[in-house]
């Protein structure tokens, strides 16, 4: 008779002691929340900064934009790409099977952004590859006239079926 009213003593003590147990959980689901909240506020400060980043070290006045773009690419498979600018290597790619088969797929790569003064300048790029008969190293130029706008361009692989090898060319977009 003793033993089952211990029995009934003990659980009626913790059954008491419960709700003091539980306030520290409740406050560390609390805390866990908060953290949760903390972590929101801490990545759309650093979305933000980012963006910040950006329009001061390239703000529009002077801002120059390099893209890169692949349509087919049966008669090209693409090694590198070097980018000058006035005679100035400012970007090189080496490109892996994986890089490559996302541009053939659509893809468009940013390859440089950066600034440039108001005036002429000759943008060159280089292109190295194979193809089904030879390897290829190939350039492409063009001359823009930079003025307050930011400039975009596009550096473009194109297959030509007419003279069954791929054609390389730079294409400046209105802004």
């Amino acid at each position: 008779m003793i033993q089952p009213l211990r029995h009934w003593l003990r659980l009626a003590v913790l059954l008491s002691l419960c709700p003091l147990l539980l306030s520290p959980l409740r406050a560390l689901a609390q805390e866990a929340g908060n953290v949760e909240s903390l972590k929101e506020s801490v990545l759309t400060l650093n979305r933000d900064l980012l963006i910040l980043e950006e329009e001061l070290l390239y703000p529009a006045s002077t801002q120059v934009a390099v893209y890169v773009s692949m349509d087919l690419g049966a008669f090209f498979n693409l090694d590198a790409i070097k980018l000058e600018i006035d005679g100035q290597l400012v970007a090189s790619e080496l490109y892996t099977d994986k890089q490559t088969k996302a541009l053939f797929r659509g893809g468009v790569q940013r390859l440089y952004v950066g600034n440039l003064k108001t005036g002429e300048h000759e943008i060159s790029a280089f292109f190295t590859g194979r193809g089904p008969q030879k390897d290829y190293k190939r350039g492409a130029k063009l001359v823009i006239s930079k003025a307050q706008d930011p400039v975009v361009l596009e550096l473009r692989i194109v297959d030509s079926t007419a003279q069954l090898q791929p054609e390389f060319t730079i294409k400046q977009w209105q802004m």
